[in-house]
């Protein structure tokens, strides 16, 4: 594993049943950096973000092979503990998905599953991680009321503060806009980038090419389960190699 590199992976193939999803991946994240994944729809780049920190555990008949570590430890080790690995790499879905309960409870659920009770403490969490998802002003004075009564992308904003509120080391978000109207998008965007200019380190599903161009560190392109190229902003969308990619930023950028 590179220095300032926080999670690497290393020849991952992935299966579902007789199905190979992901071929050969190989890619270092690094620490305090925004790494976007593009590419067209069902080409990995969701299963492959979903192996960071195990989610595709909850898949039927799926089978991993390579290797994934997180901070130089390999996360799929028989006895690693995947609770404390999901503290640690946290997810935000497509869907926003708050929990049916208040606003409040649905931030302080992983503080309090990691032991926190002080009234005081949680009070404090919930405030901060609220802020930091752009979203205490509008709740603030409504965090009883339940967060399913809240706009999709309020609801959105209140699936990154929850995330945020056992302090990942990583976030990663799986197309967080693209179950949003419209006029829903640039919330979640907002804080996505002000995320970004904290210094979280996050790996993003999108096809937000903007976000991708103006926001992130590194994009990386995915066709067919494998990364068919890799590299900075500029040389992705101004002097792409790949042609598969040259045509994929044709069709999007000009759909």
């Amino acid at each position: 594993m590179q220095e300032g590199t926080i999670i690497s992976a290393r020849d991952l193939d992935l299966y579902y049943g007789e199905n190979q999803a992901l071929k050969k991946i190989s890619l270092d994240i690094p620490e305090r950096q925004v790494t976007a994944l593009i590419g067209p729809s069902g080409c990995g780049k969701s299963t492959f973000l979903k192996t960071l920190n195990r989610m595709n555990d909850l898949v039927p008949n799926v089978r991993i092979e390579g290797l994934v570590e997180y901070r130089g430890q390999d996360i799929y080790m028989p006895k690693l503990d995947v609770t404390w690995l999901r503290r640690h790499v946290g997810m935000v879905f497509q869907k926003a998905n708050p929990f049916p309960m208040s606003i409040y409870d649905n931030i302080a659920y992983g503080p309090r599953t990691h032991g926190i009770r002080s009234r005081k403490a949680l009070d404090e969490i919930v405030e901060r991680s609220l802020r930091g998802a752009a979203i205490w002003d509008e709740v603030k004075d409504r965090l009883k009321k339940p967060a399913l009564s809240l706009s999709g992308g309020q609801q959105q904003r209140i699936c990154i503060a929850r995330a945020l509120a056992v302090e990942p080391d990583v976030l990663l978000m799986d197309e967080p806009t693209s179950a949003l109207d419209p006029e829903m998008i640039g919330e979640v965007l907002d804080v996505m980038v002000k995320l970004a200019q904290e210094g979280m380190t996050m790996v993003c599903v999108t096809h937000e090419m903007g976000f991708a161009r103006e926001v992130s560190d590194e994009v990386v392109f995915m066709h067919d389960g494998i990364i068919a190229e890799a590299g900075a902003p500029e040389e992705i969308f101004d002097h792409p190699k790949n042609q598969r990619l040259k045509d994929f930023l044709s069709a999007t950028l000009h759909a």
